[in-house]
Order: structure tokens, then C-alpha cells, then sequence
């Protein structure tokens, strides 16, 4: 069985494919049920979870009377309900709690990062001198390094650990996060980081110019299964995150990252950047 983001992800997508088989707007659907709008909008982006009883209603308006189909769907609402990181709701948005959830079942990470340092290579002393900044409250930022440091197991599993591709610009290396000691641990992190199969870190260099990046940071997660498209995730400056599996958006967001690749360094010319941004830490 799979893990339970992908399987609640497999169940909107049919059941939203299901809705417009049978020609039915969300709206038309929810009135056929007595539903609110919003229960359906729910249920088809993945926010909730799917009761069995609110399941069969949906496929009995859907028209599925195949006991098998049924019970392969019955299967999936039941053991989608379970999230990882669902126990730290009380400090993690619902958004954060479906991202985690989508990363760790991912098998390619691609993500483009302007400003810092990326969650997955973050050290603890540095993303605590983010979250010190970002959150204040102290309880809230120890709950938040325990959600990180579950995050970071992700990329250290023995059986198919996920391809992690980070395209930085050179600013985020120089950029000032914690006092010295936590800068030279960062960069030291990242030469370790990079050293591991599964890992690549590219570099736009500061004499590249202006670059599709500046825009701001994006992340695109890929499935191993082909039937799970491609996701994109993007999250504003309010902390706001935005779900896109649109296939015209993604392949758009996909073409930027390949674009912004070749035009980034390799990823073994990582040493050369980190031992210029040390030089100037210790100048």
C-alpha cells in the first residue's frame, strides 16, 4: 500500500474526474447531495478527508455501480486519512501539512531558491536563525525544528531516497542568517549535502545577471508512478502556500527550472562558491 498523501491525491483526481464524466460542475454536484460548495472544493483539492459514507454518495451520483471499482476507492479514502505531520497542526498550516506530505513521497525535488538556504539543507543552527525571525515565539519554533528535522530524514532513507535538485543563487551564500559560526556550518552542510548521490546544488553566479529567479522561489515534485502528475508548489511572502497540478502550469514552472539549470553552474563547481563566500567570511 501507499503512503497516504499519494493515495488522497489518486482519490481527488479520480473523483474529480469521475464529476466531469458525468458533466457535473461542483456546484451541480453539491446541490445533488445537499452539500456545501465548499465540502466539495475541499474534497477535490485534497484539504479534507473523505468519510466512506460521503464516498459511496459521490460515486452513487457518479454513477459507479462496479463493486470492485468501489472498493478499490473505499480502500484509498480509508487509508488516506492519516497524513504525516498531522500531529503538528498545532504549529504547521494545513498547506505545510500537505506539502510535507507530498514531498516525502516524491522521487524527484526540484526547486529554485533565491534567498536562502532550502529547508532540506538547512542546518538546525541556521533554520533556527530563520524562524527566530520569521515566528518569535519559542515554543512555536522548537515544535517547527522537530517538524524540519522529520523532514530531513527524507533524503538519508536507505531504499530509494528522492533526487533533491536545488538551483541557489550565489546571494544566498553571502547572505548574513546567525553569526559567523552558523554561516561556516551552513556552507560546510552544503559541501557535505552535495557530496551525496541524490543531492545536486547549482549556482547562478552573481556575473549572470538578471535571471528568471528573481521572480522567487518555486518547487516542482515529481512521482515516481506516471499516472501522479507532476506538482508545484509556490508560497507567498504572507507564508500563504498554493497547490498547481494544472499540466499547462507545471510544464511552465518546469521550463523556467531546465532554462534556469543550463544557465547555472555544475553542480561539482559547488566548492569553488562556498570557498569564496568562506573567503569573505573570514576577510
Amino acid at each position: 500500500m501507499d503512503d497516504p498523501v499519494t493515495m488522497r491525491r489518486r482519490l481527488r483526481t479520480e473523483l474529480k474526474r469521475l464529476r466531469l464524466v458525468e458533466g457535473l460542475t461542483q456546484r451541480q454536484a453539491a446541490e445533488q447531495l445537499d452539500w456545501s460548495l465548499s465540502k466539495i472544493i475541499r474534497i477535490e483539492n485534497g484539504t479534507n478527508g473523505l468519510s466512506t459514507t460521503d464516498l459511496r454518495a459521490l460515486l452513487t451520483l457518479y454513477g459507479i455501480t462496479c463493486p470492485n471499482d468501489i472498493n478499490q476507492l473505499v480502500l484509498l479514502a480509508r487509508y488516506s486519512r492519516r497524513l504525516p505531520f498531522s500531529d503538528l497542526r498545532d504549529v504547521l498550516p494545513a498547506e505545510a501539512v500537505r506539502f510535507f506530505g507530498y514531498e516525502a513521497s516524491a522521487s524527484v525535488i526540484r526547486q529554485v531558491q533565491p534567498l536562502i538556504v532550502p529547508g532540506l539543507l538547512q542546518t538546525t543552527e541556521y533554520a533556527r536563525s530563520i524562524l527566530d525571525i520569521l515566528e518569535g515565539d519559542e515554543h512555536r519554533v522548537a515544535r517547527l525544528l522537530e517538524s524540519r528535522r522529520e523532514r530531513l530524514k527524507l533524503l538519508a532513507q536507505k531504499v530509494e531516497p528522492p533526487l533533491l535538485s536545488c538551483i541557489l543563487d550565489e546571494a544566498v551564500l553571502r547572505r548574513a542568517v546567525g553569526g559567523r559560526a552558523v554561516r561556516v556550518r551552513q556552507l560546510e552542510h552544503l559541501m557535505e549535502m552535495s557530496a551525496r548521490p541524490n543531492v545536486e546544488i547549482r549556482m547562478l553566479p552573481f556575473d549572470l545577471g538578471g535571471h528568471r529567479a528573481v521572480r522567487g522561489p518555486f518547487i516542482v515534485l515529481e512521482f515516481a508512478d506516471a499516472s501522479d502528475l507532476p506538482l508545484l508548489y509556490l508560497e507567498d511572502q504572507r507564508g500563504s502556500s498554493t497547490f498547481e497540478d494544472d499540466p499547462d502550469v507545471v510544464t511552465a514552472f518546469l521550463e523556467m527550472f531546465l532554462d534556469l539549470e543550463r544557465r547555472a553552474s555544475a553542480p561539482d563547481r559547488l566548492p569553488l562558491y562556498v570557498e569564496r563566500a568562506l573567503r569573505e567570511l573570514s576577510e
